[in-house]
């Protein structure tokens, strides 16, 4: 079985248990050599402007905003943007902060006949420390992958 079949495997094994309503999830390093491996693979940022500016940008992202900031209010033209940017035919990896909004987002485009939706595990900043920080503990930026301010 090769890397991208070992992958995926694993993504859909996460994904049964607890049933999820998309294809499966990946940690981010998995994510990251899907990208590297899976013709046409797109990672679909959903998380905020703000978060994109301020905290830093995953390079060859397509980002669409889940929620605004600082209003918080849902993207009603999610679903519009997404189809402008992304065949619906590629295998999408969804990122956000902790991986909340992400799972979300996956479950929206799957339900929208997407059949290749991925929930990244930990997002873009990782779980919360003892002192309720993000950043040092699991996700994207952690990881060492490629990231930019």
């Amino acid at each position: 079985m090769g890397k991208l079949a070992e992958i995926l495997e694993l993504a859909k094994a996460r994904g049964e248990n607890p049933a999820l309503p998309y294809a499966g999830a990946v940690t981010p390093a998995e994510a990251h050599t899907l990208l590297q491996l899976a013709p046409g693979a797109r990672l679909v940022d959903v998380r905020t402007h703000a978060e994109w500016v301020w905290v830093g940008r995953v390079p060859g992202a397509v980002e669409i905003e889940w929620q605004s900031w600082p209003e918080g209010r849902t993207n009603l033209n999610f679903m519009a943007q997404l189809r402008q940017q992304v065949d619906q035919e590629s295998l999408v990896l969804f990122l956000c902060r902790s991986g909340v909004r992400s799972h979300h987002a996956a479950a929206l485009a799957a339900s929208a006949g997407w059949a290749s939706c991925y929930n990244i595990l930990e997002g873009f900043e990782g779980d919360k420390d003892a002192s309720g920080q993000r950043g040092k503990i699991g996700g994207w930026r952690h990881a060492g992958l490629p990231w930019t301010n």
